[in-house]
Parts: C-alpha cells; sequence; structure tokens
C-alpha cells in the first residue's frame, strides 16, 4: 500500500514571508499550480487513491482537490481534521519573518522555527477567544486548542488522528492521500521514519511535492520516493 503526503502549495502569506499558523489563508497563484503540478505527477506515476485526508485550513484543503482533480480521482471520499493543521506559531502568527529576525535575532527566530521541542511566545488571550469562537473549533474542548506549538507537541496532536483513520485504512491495503502542512507532515515523517529529535529540524517539505512511502503490511516503510517536475 501507498501512503502519500503532499505539502499545500504555496500560500499567500508564504509568499509575503508571513508566519501562518492556523490562520487560513488562500493559495496564491503559483501556489494553485504547484497543487496541480503535484496531481499530474501522480496521475503520471499511476496511483490510485481510496481516501484522501486534509486539514480544516484552505490552502491544504484546495491542495487536496487539484491533486485530486487532476488525478481524476476528485470523487473519492475526503475527510478533514483540525488534526493535520499546521503548527500553532503562537504571538508570531501574522509576523513578517524578516522583520521578527531583526527584532528578536536570526538564533532567536531559527530556534522558535525548527527546535524540536522549543515553542514561540504564547498567542494573546483575546487572539486566542477569536479561536475559540470559529466554527471549526467549537465543538472541541478549549484544552485542545493550542495557543502555541512545536514540533513535538505537533505531533501529539497528530498521531491520534494517525492512529485511528490513516493507520487502519493503509492495513486493509488502501492507497492514502493526505494532503496538508509542513510541520503536520514533518511529523508524520519523523513517525514513518523513526528520525531522531536531532535530525528531524534539518527535514524540509517542499511545497506540492509529492512523497510516496511504500509500506509494509506491518506499515514500516519499504520505499520513499519524492515526485518532483522537471524543469
Amino acid at each position: 500500500m501507498k501512503l502519500v503526503l503532499v505539502r499545500h502549495g504555496q500560500s499567500e502569506w508564504n509568499l509575503a514571508n508571513l508566519f501562518t499558523g492556523w490562520t487560513d489563508v488562500d493559495l496564491s497563484e503559483n501556489g494553485v499550480n504547484e497543487a496541480k503540478s503535484a496531481g499530474r505527477l501522480i496521475k503520471a506515476e499511476g496511483i490510485d487513491f481510496d481516501i484522501a485526508y486534509t486539514s480544516v485550513l484552505k490552502r491544504a484543503i484546495k491542495t487536496c482537490q487539484y491533486i485530486l482533480e487532476e488525478s481524476d480521482q476528485l470523487w473519492i471520499p475526503m475527510e478533514k481534521s483540525w488534526r493535520l493543521n499546521e503548527r500553532h506559531y503562537g504571538a508570531l502568527q501574522g509576523l513578517n519573518k524578516a522583520e521578527t529576525i531583526q527584532k528578536y535575532g536570526d538564533e532567536q527566530v531559527h530556534i522558535w522555527r525548527r527546535s524540536y521541542n522549543v515553542s514561540p511566545p504564547e498567542m494573546e488571550v483575546e487572539q486566542a477567544k477569536a479561536f475559540l469562537s470559529d466554527r471549526r473549533y467549537k465543538m472541541l474542548d478549549e484544552k485542545l486548542i493550542p495557543i502555541t506549538e512545536n514540533l513535538e507537541l505537533t505531533l501529539k496532536r497528530v498521531m491520534p488522528f494517525y492512529e485511528d483513520h490513516i493507520a487502519p485504512n493503509l492495513r486493509q491495503g488502501k492507497n492514502v492521500l493526505v494532503a496538508a502542512h509542513g510541520n503536520s507532515l514533518r511529523a508524520l515523517c519523523k513517525y514513518l521514519e523513526n528520525i531522531s529529535d536531532e535530525v528531524i529540524p534539518k527535514l524540509e517539505i517542499a511545497t506540492g511535492q509529492p512523497i510516496i512511502y511504500e509500506l509494509s503490511d506491518k506499515l514500516e516503510v519499504i520505499n520513499k520516493k519524492i515526485l518532483t517536475e522537471d524543469v
């Protein structure tokens, strides 16, 4: 069976060099093209999906839709979960990355962005209330909604969804697509490849490039392949 992970195409805030996190921003024009390209690559690879999963943020949802449309699989079931959301960047969300580096220094910002277990500053109370009132999250226990996260915390919220939804389908021999975000996918990659805490900060996941895992019956990685479009 195959598990295919795809980071959403470039978003408008990626283009503007802003910290995004749980902020619900759209794809840029280039991001739409990246998502469509991912779908064409998957079609050329001949991968037939049985089910697709994505987050509740539109940049990932639209990426998933474009991939399925371009690979002629728009009809398959698609499920959305907040557990596949991007890592929550706390008080950094909405800030310009270059300006943040100027204010706090490159080393500190690098730690906030890439450290496995160090979180950025927490979101202000008023900002947090806006997330608590969002219809996407109103059904959740308030304690589940983060006000900042590191990769370790992101992994802890992603894994229950993997174990309860993704893994059971894989065990049935189904091919699964997950269109999500840089850090929620890094968390899955860390688990699947048993990447150490020290090495995982160096893992980069490009927008719109499908990562294909071939898995054994025990869901161990047999082969990994990254699809890229010839330039």
